[in-house]
């Protein structure tokens, strides 16, 4: 007679699982809001949808991963910070409407689960909910042998918020004259990676531990930077100015994403001289080389979110953005677009002259 064998046996251990459970669950509930019914462990997350002071509520939903920056993750050993870029690339997404996430929901799969590092990944992912004023009401931790690389995983997140319809910003009344600003970035964010490990770990030769000239980190942690979650001070914001438009600089970088918001009739000029570009962008362009145009489609140069308002609105903006903690930089502008003229235009010096 053949030995029975186990779950365990077949590489799902439910007790690692179980014991995941409790160590996330103090994290968990840290990032809770009084919309929130029930607690961690149900089948369902229950979440309120009395929402007040909107007279037409919409719901805006978004979802997204880390993409190959968990490669950077895997080779440093160092987990903690990949669930803030989680949460912050759909939290993010749903801002540029002009809504406040209300509740975010995360994927978590590897070959075989080890609680620790694991629980490293949904604290982060945590920390990201209560930065962006969302709760963390429910995930789905998948065990899978075979699927995966020995201390590799994936994620995924998912966000729902909410805005009043008549508030909902879609960048239809953008017009010339019109000024861009640009908040800054905190390094790559979770873009362009496989472009960015193939010139710093292939071409350069860099190991996770050492550390450039002029960099204050070393390479792992400066890769490893989470994504800036932009939530809370545009929030604030949109309650003192009119924001006609923004753009997340995901992937697409500023070629790509600025026009998603912009009226076919005018394109945005943008003055790359107009903000200070984090070294690592530098370090990649000259570690490949890269052409310039391929910067800016591939990564976001320094920018993380694109807001438009009004001329006369832009030093307002920009001191108010500052007194909320935020680096804000007028980086140009909306102007009439001709029939064979690109959506967007960049003017001043090239890369590596600012």
């Amino acid at each position: 007679m053949k030995k029975p064998i186990s779950y365990r046996d077949a590489g799902v251990d439910i007790d690692e699982g179980m014991r995941l459970v409790d160590l996330i669950k103090p994290h968990v509930r840290s990032s809770y809001r009084k919309e929130v019914i029930g607690d961690i462990g149900a089948f369902g997350a229950l979440f309120s949808a009395r929402f007040k002071g909107l007279n037409d509520p919409v719901l805006v939903s978004s979802t997204d991963g880390v993409g190959t920056k968990l490669m950077v993750a895997f080779m440093a050993d160092r987990h903690s910070t990949v669930g803030i870029d989680l949460v912050a690339m759909s939290v993010n997404d749903i801002l540029v409407s002009g809504a406040e996430p209300l509740f975010f929901l995360d994927y978590f799969a590897t070959g075989r689960l080890d609680a620790r590092r694991a629980s490293d990944v949904v604290k982060g992912i945590a920390k990201g909910c209560k930065d962006a004023g969302c709760a963390l009401i429910g995930g789905e931790t998948a065990e899978m042998p075979g699927l995966y690389k020995p201390g590799e995983y994936d994620l995924a997140g998912f966000a729902v918020g909410v805005v009043d319809r008549k508030k909902i910003i879609n960048g239809s009344k953008i017009r010339p004259g019109d000024a861009i600003i640009g908040l800054s970035s905190s390094g790559l964010h979770s873009n362009g990676y496989s472009l960015a490990r193939k010139v710093v770990f292939e071409r350069l030769g860099l190991k996770v531990n050492d550390k450039p000239v002029g960099f204050k980190k070393d390479i792992g942690a400066t890769l490893l930077a989470p994504t800036r979650i932009y939530v809370k001070p545009v929030l604030k914001l949109l309650k003192k100015y009119t924001v006609l438009g923004m753009a997340h600089i995901t992937g697409g970088g500023f070629l790509d994403n600025i026009p998603r918001v912009l009226p076919k009739t005018v394109k945005a000029v943008i003055e790359k001289g107009a903000w200070p570009i984090p070294p690592i962008f530098e370090l990649i362009r000259k570690g490949g080389p890269i052409d310039e145009e391929e910067m800016f489609r591939t990564f976001n140069c320094g920018i993380g979110l694109v807001l438009v308002v009004r001329k006369k609105d832009a030093e307002g903006t920009i001191k108010t953005l500052k007194d909320f903690g935020e680096s804000p930089y007028l980086i140009g502008r909306i102007a009439s677009r001709g029939r064979r003229e690109k959506d967007v235009e960049l003017t001043g010096p090239p890369l590596g002259e600012n």
